[in-house]
């Protein structure tokens, strides 16, 4: 027989596999420049806020609550450093709050961004309501995946891109949409966020350094003449995407080929 004891602990074993589920399905889709794994589940606290510089949180379709992840300052800096310009927080994460609510059985709204840092800030009240915090774990702790209480509660076998398409189809209905507008279902979701920039080809170049010469010196080059650059010897060498400077690194040898160890990523006032 089974007593209530073991009843609530199967509960929170369930709601503690939830939960992680989700958070296994945003690493999956959330910016990182390591591999994402997810920690074990914990109660949410309100100092949870405090060991992350940005976030992002959004209402849920479908199911009841709101689900949010934290980052670290490497991906806030990345995305306000970035070559093509500030690049928005929520946007970035939304790929990955798409992901955590598809496998909620939830459709997600919008993202909002969190100003973690503003006086007052409370991430309980943000959420809404009590929640479990699953950490997620790269170099350190990278970021986090918050998850309302009744929306783990209330979770549903997770949605399939059809039945997403369908979620999104209610939502605009229910927003009052024109009943006369035909909605084409979109079976592969659009990309958002840095997703649109995943297969885009950029053009990377190490510069050791650079000279000018007359064209009398030029057309005097011959095999084993060498050539003076404007950098001292073990200077760091600049790394250029798309002729723009973002990196400086040491140039060494990786199974007889060069390569850059980056010791250094510019911001965008010295990068110009």
């Amino acid at each position: 027989m089974t007593g209530p004891k073991n009843a609530d602990n199967a509960a929170s074993a369930d709601t503690s596999a939830t939960a992680i589920a989700a958070a296994a399905a945003a690493a999956d889709a959330l910016p990182s420049a390591a591999e994402l794994i997810t920690g074990p589940a914990q109660p949410g606290s309100e100092h949870v806020a405090s060991a992350f510089a940005g976030g992002a949180r959004v209402d849920l379709d479908g199911v009841p609550g709101r689900i949010a992840v934290l980052v670290g300052q490497d991906l806030v800096d990345a995305l306000a450093a970035s070559p093509l310009g500030g690049l928005d927080l929520a946007a970035a994460c939304q790929p990955a709050l798409d992901a955590a609510a598809r496998q909620l059985g939830a459709h997600a709204r919008a993202a909002e961004t969190l100003d973690l840092g503003a006086e007052g800030f409370d991430i309980t009240a943000a959420l809404g309501e009590d929640f479990t915090t699953v950490p997620l774990i790269g170099v350190g702790i990278d970021a986090a995946v918050l998850v309302a209480a009744s929306t783990l509660a209330g979770a549903r076998a997770p949605l399939t891109a059809e039945a997403e398409a369908e979620a999104e189809l209610e939502t605009i209905a229910s927003a009052g949409a024109p009943s006369h507008e035909p909605f084409v279902p979109a079976f592969q979701p659009a990309p958002r966020g840095l997703e649109l920039l995943h297969g885009v080809d950029m053009e990377v170049t190490v510069e050791l350094g650079r000279t000018r010469m007359t064209v009398r010196d030029l057309l005097a080059l011959s095999p084993g003449a060498v050539l003076e650059l404007d950098r001292a010897a073990g200077s760091p060498a600049d790394l250029l995407v798309n002729g723009r400077l973002i990196a400086r690194g040491e140039v060494v040898v990786v199974d007889e080929d060069f390569g850059l160890r980056v010791t250094e990523i510019l911001d965008a006032a010295a990068a110009v």
